[in-house]
Parts: structure tokens; sequence; C-alpha cells
């Protein structure tokens, strides 16, 4: 699997703050790699947006269906790209228009070689053709990949895109996927709205692979000196989420998706909706969880403590309350505080802390707050100083 940038088309003028309205919080949504890879068409498209609707996914905020790679097959003679007409029959303008008839937004996916990373057609010297075409189709989020770009400028390549967005005259948000490798954090504001800042996800844990592949804790470390370049309209994306896909366990996957939302990453959620499980519902639509990754004051959260398998990470909320991970990346159960110190609270603070997981207020405290973590896993608490 090749690796991936989110980026968020600017909808007017270069500015990422003011002239921008795009992202001003993490998008959410779904795409089709992580489990379907190239086994993508019309029918599972529109399979996937009802289940996103009976599901309970839009009403707890996700809106972008993403097809990623595989529904292009050629250029016609005038070089637009053209659809698989075997997967999908009545074209993407009708399945964009049903998409957006469930209440829900339309993405594709391109990359800024002279192919994708499954060797269809690239979008190198055809932007401005395929964006027209992208914002005639109904398109709302563009997945903008970085395979076969030998010799190509990252910067260059994904302004030449950007411009041609911003020329569409419609709004689409730009996701950059060049898997961090050029520190896209420092010149894709304004560019994008998103940028991939690692390699490709895996569905494990702690594991990777000799082609970049990274499990779910090896992403996590690479966020961690990362917050100063996340804010509204601009968003690390650590890649999509691999809940639900059967490599994680329960603690695992809560601890995914804790860090996501910790880290105002782009929550696109990449399982089966069709048919995923209660236990995988619940951690995807956890809105008390949700919501931490979509405060509006939008700073990306970062680690404040770190006692070696015992970690705590906060981020800074819109109405003065800290959002907190207390993380045992142990294999046994263990201890983890947190001091009101390590979260920018006076240690004789008294604080109401709310459970995100149990749903439940855990009580008023002073100074400090301790809870047994089990292994890999977490337990993400809302402190919110008293008035």
């Amino acid at each position: 699997m090749r690796m991936t940038i989110a980026v968020v088309l600017l909808a007017a003028g270069p500015s990422v703050a003011g002239a921008d309205v795009l992202a001003l919080t993490p998008p959410m949504g779904w795409n089709s790699w992580n489990k379907f890879g190239c086994d993508v068409s019309e029918k599972l498209m529109k399979e996937m947006a009802d289940a996103f609707v009976a599901s309970g996914m839009k009403d707890a905020g996700y809106q972008y269906l993403v097809i990623d790679d595989c529904w292009q097959v050629r250029r016609d003679a005038e070089g637009r790209i053209v659809a698989d007409p075997d997967r999908f029959p009545s074209g993407m303008k009708a399945l964009a228009d049903y998409v957006h008839g469930k209440g829900l937004k339309f993405g594709l996916y391109s990359d800024a070689g002279t192919g994708t990373c499954q060797k269809r057609p690239g979008s190198k010297d055809h932007e401005d053709v395929d964006a027209r075409a992208y914002a005639g189709w109904g398109v709302d989020y563009l997945k903008y990949d970085w395979c076969n770009a030998e010799g190509q400028d990252t910067r260059d390549s994904y302004a030449r895109m950007s411009r041609a967005l911003r020329a569409s005259g419609r709004p689409i948000v730009f996701s950059i996927c060049e898997w961090g490798s050029t520190k896209p954090w420092t010149w894709a504001p304004g560019v994008g709205h998103l940028w991939r800042s690692t390699g490709d996800i895996q569905d494990c844990w702690d594991c990777g692979k000799d082609w970049g592949g990274l499990g779910v804790v090896k992403i996590i470390d690479l966020q961690a000196d990362l917050h100063p370049f996340a804010g509204p309209g601009h968003w690390n994306d650590p890649d999509m989420l691999e809940v639900g896909n059967g490599g994680l366990n329960a603690a695992e996957a809560r601890s995914h998706f804790s860090f996501w939302a910790l880290l105002a990453a782009p929550l696109m959620a990449g399982n089966d909706l069709r048919t995923m499980s209660a236990e995988t519902r619940a951690i995807l639509t956890n809105r008390e969880v949700i919501a931490v990754d979509q405060d509006p004051l939008g700073m990306q959260g970062r680690k404040v403590r770190d006692d070696g398998e015992r970690e705590v990470w906060m981020k800074p909320l819109a109405d003065g309350a800290k959002a907190v991970i207390l993380f045992n990346r142990g294999a046994a159960p263990g201890s983890v505080a947190v001091a009101w110190e390590d979260v920018s609270l006076a240690p004789r603070t008294k604080a109401l802390v709310r459970d995100l997981w149990k749903k439940a207020d855990a009580g008023s405290f002073t100074g400090r707050y301790e809870v047994t973590v089990g292994p890999h896993d977490v337990v993400m608490v809302r402190i919110t100083p008293a008035p």
C-alpha cells in the first residue's frame, strides 16, 4: 500500500486563516483503501453511503466518502480522465449525486506523478483538466498521492494542483499524500489543508514493513514534535484509521482512535461500514472523543510526560479544559498519573475529571489524577478547572 497525504483546497486566496473556510476542523469521513484496496465499484460506494447513514457515522460527524486508487482507467483523446466503465457504469457525476443525496460529501483520489501507485493515469501535466472534471462531477475532497513522480519537486507539483482546484470554482478539500518525505508541515499550509506526516499505516500495533508501512504506536511516536504545525485549515495527517479491520484488539483500537482525536488528526475510517461490530461502531462514534478532535481551538495534542512505558499526552481545548490521555504502552497493567503541572494547571486547582470512554464523571480532584491503565490501552479524560 502506498503512502498518502491529505490537503484541503483553499476556497479563496492563498491564506489559510481568514479567506479559507474549508477544514477548519479536521476532516472526518471514510476511505476505501485500507479495507478494499483496488476492489472499488459504484455498487460498493452506494452501499457504503447507505451504511454511512444507517450506522450513525453521519450523525456522529463523518462527512466525506472517498474512493481511493483504481477508479480510473485511461484518458480520452482530449486528455480527460475516464472512470472504469465496468465498475462505475453510471459515471462519477451520478455517483456523486447519490452520495450528496445522502447528505454526505464525495471524494476521489489522484496522484501528482505520471501514474498512480496502482499504475492508473496520474495527474502530472493534466492538473487543470482533472480539476475541472472533478468540479464538474461534484467532488468535494481530493487525496493526492506521490507515486511515479521521479524527478518532480513536491512543492511545485502540489502547488500546481492546488492552483487548479482553486481555479475550478468549486471548494475542494485537498489532501496531500507525500508521506512526510519532505516535511510538508513546513511548506504545505496554504497549498493544502492536510498533509500526511508519516508513511502508510498498517493494521497492527507495533510493527513495520520493509517498504515503509508502520504500526499504530510507531506512527503515534512520529507525531510528538509536530504539534506547532497544526491548526484550523492545516492539519498533520498520520493516515487513515484501522479501527475495525481486525489487526488491533479492543484496547489497541481504543488507543488508536483516542490518539488520532488528541492529535487533531483527520478521522478517516477505513473499515467495512456495512458489517462493523457493535464494539467498532462504539469506538468510531464516541461523540465525546470526537469532540476532542473537532475542538474549534484546533490545537494538536502533545506528550507532556514520559515515564518509559507510561506516558501522559495533553490537548488544550477552547473552553479552557484539557483533554488528557493516560497511556500504557507496556504489556501489563500499570498505574499512570497526571499532575496538574503536567497540563499547565496550578497545583492547587480543583478540577472535574470526566472519563471519555466510560462517559462518566470520575469526580473532582486537586493536584493530580491517577488510574490503572491496561496494556496497550488508554484512559482518556477531560480535565475542567472549577470556576
